[in-house]
């Protein structure tokens, strides 16, 4: 029996994730477009004549962002004028492949591409990485240095804002994450729509309320061209633990990746919790809760040969501090 599409009454094709609705092709794509636009304007995401620097990395999310931020912009005359930005990690059979989708993605869309190296930036690959410190808290690292690498990045391109492909199972996940650890400070600022302190690069997220599995669709029908292999470091990460938590939620009651989100938006925080301060980091400037950024402390732990004293808690950053009193390695030593 033919399935009606709820929107036009033609032939329903698929059943939306979100809210399980029985969709034909073109209105699918439709519906995703609009929710994208809705939550682009209603939340004030971007101005006329701004310089937008897409985080690209040739997976699902990021490609089908570009795809549809490039036409958003032409069918609402955003007036943006869009860079595609992409980090290379120094993962050998997977950064490396996935770089050339995104090289491809820039032919495909006619956008401007500029490639960053942790190995430019830093000095070090993660591969290299990975052999000094093993597998455990290796996404600690990339996690780290892939943030700072795009902030240098659009600033090295001027732009005013980044925008990433974070996605709503993403989010609900951090959320969980965050709670699972007890960060309070990270909790508070995860769900926001856009992040960023006074003097910093803002950063937005278009697919707040994006299913992953409907980006899937998308990209899937519309014959996107983009990279499936996964990271060969991630299969031990942390986050697997939360993601896998969130996809049986949703198979129980789809609503509860978004549920998930907005109970992160209302949690409050007592008033006598102590709240990290912020400040700028005294050797490379770039945003931190104490002396030296994450980054900074990693790199020394690294260059040092001890890249266990720069995970954890204060006291080992600490040592890190006390032992490159005036030397050391900094995170903007290429700019």
């Amino acid at each position: 029996m033919t399935v009606p599409c709820v929107e036009c009454g033609g032939r329903a094709i698929l059943k939306r994730p979100k809210n399980r609705k029985e969709l034909c092709k073109e209105c699918f794509y439709s519906v995703f477009e609009e929710e994208i636009h809705q939550t682009i304007i209603q939340n004030n995401l971007f101005k006329r004549g701004e310089t937008i620097a897409i985080g690209a990395s040739g997976g699902k999310d990021s490609t089908v962002l570009a795809h549809t931020m490039k036409l958003l912009n032409e069918r609402h005359d955003y007036g943006l004028n869009l860079i595609l930005l992409s980090i290379d990690e120094g993962i050998s059979g997977y950064r490396d492949d996935s770089l050339e989708t995104v090289k491809r993605n820039q032919l495909q869309y006619s956008l401007p591409l500029k490639i960053l190296s942790y190995q430019e930036l830093y000095g070090w690959t993660m591969d290299a990485i990975v052999k000094e410190i093993g597998m455990k808290n290796n996404c600690t690292f990339c996690g780290v240095f892939r943030r700072q690498a795009l902030d240098r990045g659009a600033a090295l391109l001027k732009c005013d804002k980044i925008v990433t492909g974070h996605n709503a199972d993403d989010i609900a996940e951090t959320v969980i994450m965050n709670i699972l650890r007890g960060d309070i400070a990270r909790l508070g600022r995860c769900t926001a729509i856009s992040t960023g302190s006074e003097g910093m690069i803002s950063r937005c997220k278009p697919f707040k309320y994006t299913y992953e599995k409907e980006i899937v669709m998308y990209a899937h029908f519309k014959k996107l061209d983009y990279f499936t292999t996964e990271c060969i470091y991630s299969p031990n990460a942390y986050r697997g633990n939360a993601r896998t938590f969130i996809k049986d939620l949703e198979q129980i009651r789809p609503r509860a990746i978004l549920d998930v989100i907005k109970s992160g938006e209302d949690m409050s925080i007592k008033d006598d919790v102590k709240m990290p301060t912020q400040m700028t980091c005294t050797r490379c400037g770039y945003i931190s809760s104490s002396e030296l950024c994450k980054a900074c402390i990693m790199l020394d732990g690294l260059n040092r040969g001890k890249p266990q004293l720069s995970i954890g808690k204060a006291n080992k950053r600490k040592q890190i501090l006390k032992a490159t009193a005036d030397t050391g390695s900094t995170a903007a030593e290429m700019f």
